[in-house]
């Protein structure tokens, strides 16, 4: 083999992983994996498409060696093959956010409303939270809190939350996360607790950025009921 036909098969390596990324649905399930193991029903309600083309972008990223499959009884259930993969999704929407106007406007956009983005390093949340000064509020499914979290968070999804305000104090300032930058859900927690009175912001991060700036994570349930219990795993 030549140099130029081996350049040419290392590049072409390299593109079926750019070929997978290639598509804004499958970046999302990227960001959904990220969180946890998820079945293709889950993938398909989550992203808003049907089970069939969930199962086409699933198999497409599992050509690409970026996700893995097991079977459970009838279910097939997908989860990221490396941590690698979700700094991956990270680093190119940083590369997007640093290169893209219309995506920096659309972000602007998004945090229009004074006051609603967390203005601490992350290194001040996490140290803000260890004193009990913050409450750091994961609005996420419960599952994909067991499996890693933000040190010190409380769970509380968002489908929960309205039903659970009595759980959580009106002192301290609520700092609300969900799965990333492009994640609502966060959005409609600060919205929400707001409009009840709460001091509440959010923060841009979930797992995989946090992960990504060296920080740990925790990985075991902490109880909702208790300010600051959860050491970082």
């Amino acid at each position: 083999m030549n140099n130029r036909n081996l350049k040419d098969l290392l590049y072409e390596q390299v593109a079926r992983v750019g070929k997978a990324l290639a598509s804004p649905k499958r970046l999302e399930i990227l960001e959904m994996l990220a969180q946890g193991e998820k079945s293709v029903d889950t993938v398909a309600n989550e992203v808003a498409i049907d089970i069939k083309l969930a199962s086409a972008h699933l198999k497409a990223l599992k050509e690409a060696r970026l996700v893995q499959a097991r079977r459970e009884g009838k279910r097939m259930l997908y989860r990221l093959s490396g941590n690698d993969v979700a700094q991956l999704g990270v680093h190119l929407r940083q590369v997007a956010e640093e290169h893209l106007l219309e995506l920096q406007m659309t972000l602007q956009n998004m945090m229009a409303e004074p006051g609603l983005l967390a203005e601490v390093s992350r290194e001040e949340l996490l140290a803000q939270a260890r004193r009990g000064e913050v409450v750091v509020l994961d609005v996420r499914p419960s599952e994909e809190f067991a499996t890693a979290h933000l040190p010190y968070a409380r769970s509380m999804p968002l489908s929960e939350l309205s039903q659970r305000l009595a759980d959580l104090p009106r002192d301290v300032e609520i700092v609300a996360y969900c799965r990333g930058p492009f994640c609502l859900m966060s959005d409609e927690a600060v919205k929400l607790l707001r409009s009840q009175g709460f001091r509440a912001r959010k923060t841009f991060d979930g797992i995989s950025e946090w992960q990504a700036a060296g920080l740990p994570l925790a990985d075991t349930p902490v109880p909702s009921h208790s300010q600051t219990e959860g050491d970082p795993a």
